[in-house]
């Protein structure tokens, strides 16, 4: 009787498709991944170590996960088995585990597949630990999503996380050269549509692969060019989830790019992330943290400019709104740069916490009846106005805790003043104390 999980069923006059057909028969025709099986790399030295441990592959789509679990199958004699969790549950894994253990007890071992690992909630990993530590399986995971936050840290611990990376232009090429020799015959196309090609894979083979079994089924007369090529496909979506790591990447990249004063490429990430679908407000949003963040009152003005692109953006709508968020977003790129009440903001949390039941001076203190008067409550209080050049100087922190400093400005922007005002005050403060 066939194997309910064993992928390997299949006819061998079915049709195939022709990512199917172009999968590898050993690890060296894998294109790209070199960080992960190349020479001297973690698989690499595994195999040639003949010690395989369980391992994660995390990557995005069509970049060879499944492809290199099967391959380590072949290369240590392991009987292949591939499940997903997006269908599977407590039964489904009863049933692979079951068979795994009557495998063993016959000598061969299974290496398991999960596809989509990070699917599974945490009981459903936790299943697998028993069966990984007594050998009754060895565990190849794949997700898109990152391991650290997605799986559990058990699991984590007996696997080692291999990241694949999407393949790039020259990859891309290799592989459109090896399915035209599996097809007998040349893409038509000129030499930039075939580039554009690649590029509407962006990074994913089998997405390739796809593109190209079309292609070929066109009857043309003469090469096609990029225009011709654009008419008759579509560009790939770009892999974005709008709670997954794209998300938090482009994000990232979006803060940092403005951070670092380069508004080209904050712009760019921009761009990005409202082509993979975005919500404006949602990045209108964000910019303004980054005026607060990351400039403060270098430039005071930073924040009104975001708010008010953002209110543009709510009365224009889109596209013409994302505009007026693009001018926000240049703004702050240029816009001098201060974490300075940032950080002080942190060390006063801090301190407060630390100090939380300290009570305020009792010359700062209201006194607002008698018996407060007889506890000293408003007692020595200077009245800032009526004080030399309206500063009296007197501290204003717990007496247990003394006077600390939180707000250090930068020589940068409109705090380059603010410095001043400050080394102003901290002058007079001396000259009262003296």
């Amino acid at each position: 009787m066939a194997d309910l999980f064993d992928t390997d069923t299949q006819a061998d006059d079915a049709p195939r498709p022709l990512a199917d057909r172009l999968r590898p028969k050993k690890l060296s025709d894998v294109i790209g991944q070199s960080q992960v099986i190349g020479p001297d790399a973690p698989l690499t030295v595994m195999l040639e170590a003949g010690s395989l441990g369980s391992v994660v592959f995390w990557g995005p789509p069509g970049v060879g996960k499944t492809t290199i679990a099967r391959l380590l199958a072949d290369e240590t004699d392991l009987h292949f088995v591939q499940i997903s969790a997006i269908f599977s549950g407590v039964p489904e894994l009863r049933k692979v585990f079951d068979a795994a253990q009557q495998r063993r007890k016959a000598g061969q071992g299974t290496l398991l597949f999960v596809d989509e690992i990070h699917r599974f909630n945490k009981a459903q990993q936790d299943s697998f630990l028993p069966h990984m530590e007594d050998g009754t399986i060895l565990l190849v995971g794949a997700t898109t999503e990152n391991p650290s936050f997605e799986l559990n840290a058990a699991l984590l611990s007996r696997a080692q996380v291999l990241v694949l990376e999407r393949l790039d232009l020259a990859d891309l090429e290799r592989l459109a050269e090896r399915a035209e020799r599996e097809l007998d015959r040349k893409l038509p196309l000129d030499g930039p549509a075939r580039e554009n090609l690649l590029e509407m894979a962006d990074g994913d083979g089998r997405a390739l692969l796809n593109l190209i079994e079309q292609v070929v089924a066109w009857k043309v007369d003469s090469p096609l060019d990029s225009a011709a090529l654009g008419q008759r496909l579509m560009k790939r979506a770009a892999q974005y989830d709008k709670s997954g790591d794209a998300h938090y990447n482009l994000i990232s990249a979006l803060h940092k790019s403005v951070r670092g004063s380069d508004p080209d490429a904050a712009l760019y990430w921009f761009a990005r992330m409202l082509d993979a679908g975005e919500d404006p407000r949602y990045l209108a949003r964000r910019i303004t943290r980054m005026a607060v963040e990351d400039i403060g009152l270098a430039d005071p003005q930073a924040q009104a400019v975001c708010l008010q692109g953002w209110e543009t953006f709510e009365r224009l709508g889109s596209p013409e709104g994302e505009l007026a968020i693009a001018q926000a977003l240049v703004y702050l790129a240029l816009a001098p740069k201060s974490n300075a009440v940032y950080a002080a903001y942190k060390g006063a949390r801090a301190a407060a916490k630390k100090t939380g039941s300290l009570v305020p001076p009792k010359h700062i203190l209201n006194a607002p009846t008698k018996l407060m008067k007889e506890q000293g409550y408003g007692t020595g209080y200077a009245y800032d106005h009526d004080a030399e050049d309206g500063f009296s100087g007197q501290d204003y922190f717990p007496d247990a805790m003394g006077r600390t400093e939180f707000y250090a400005p930068v020589e940068r922007g409109f705090e380059r003043d603010l410095k001043k005002r400050l080394e102003y005050f901290a002058r007079l403060r001396a000259k009262r104390t003296i």
